[in-house]
């Protein structure tokens, strides 16, 4: 998993709230067995029409959403079904971030094993950043924000625009696997001389506790 820093990218904003994980990635393309692959499905409902063609009134299909690494978005994003695939999908597209007022707690937690980070930041900074995105777009520019892990904090400093910059907070232990880059298995495997050890001790051949019956 690549660590999460600081992370500079284009903002896309997506102006809707209860985004579920249906929308995010349809149940039809839950067939794959690999985490990867699934960017291309990612919010396909919205981003095609019935003949297959981009819809240029989506948001993402916009120019000013063009390489995309940062996801606004309203209240309670990834709710809906459990399916981890929904930060499959964002992440293959290309997020590392997802900024909104709340979240799903499950999408939440998805999200930090799969390198991301969910972002809460109050209404209205999320509205001061849309009204940004929007004013942006008017000009023919991209919202750009910096995101550092370590500082807890999110940057915007557009033309124009007074520096904006808001704190946020991140459990300890979520916030140290993402900046070392550690989901539970590569946490668990950081440990392996110290469960080989304890399975040694115990009379277990290493590595057989791993298996399962």
């Amino acid at each position: 998993m690549e660590p999460f820093t600081v992370h500079t990218g284009v903002v896309a904003a997506l102006d809707r709230a209860n985004v579920d994980t249906d929308q995010i990635i349809p149940k039809q393309f839950l067939k794959r067995i690999e985490r990867t692959g699934f960017g291309r499905f990612l919010f396909f409902d919205w981003r095609f029409r019935p003949d297959g063609s981009p819809d240029p009134a989506f948001e993402l299909n916009r120019p000013e959403a063009a390489g995309a690494t940062i996801l606004l978005a309203r209240r309670n994003f990834g709710c809906g079904s459990s399916r981890e695939h929904a930060p499959w999908a964002l992440a293959d597209y290309g997020f590392r971030a997802v900024i909104a007022p709340s979240f799903a707690d499950i999408f939440h937690s998805n999200c930090f094993q799969n390198g991301m980070l969910p972002i809460a930041l109050a209404d209205a900074d999320v509205e001061e950043l849309f009204r940004r995105a929007a004013a942006a777009a008017r000009d023919g520019r991209q919202l750009r924000a910096v995101i550092d892990l370590a500082a807890g904090t999110v940057t915007v400093d557009a033309p124009g625009d007074a520096p904006f910059q808001r704190s946020f907070t991140v459990d300890p232990f979520r916030r140290d696997c993402l900046l070392r880059g550690l989901d539970s298995i590569a946490l668990s495997l950081a440990h392996g001389a110290e469960i080989d050890a304890w399975e040694q001790a115990h009379g277990i051949a290493p590595g057989a506790g791993a298996s399962s019956p």
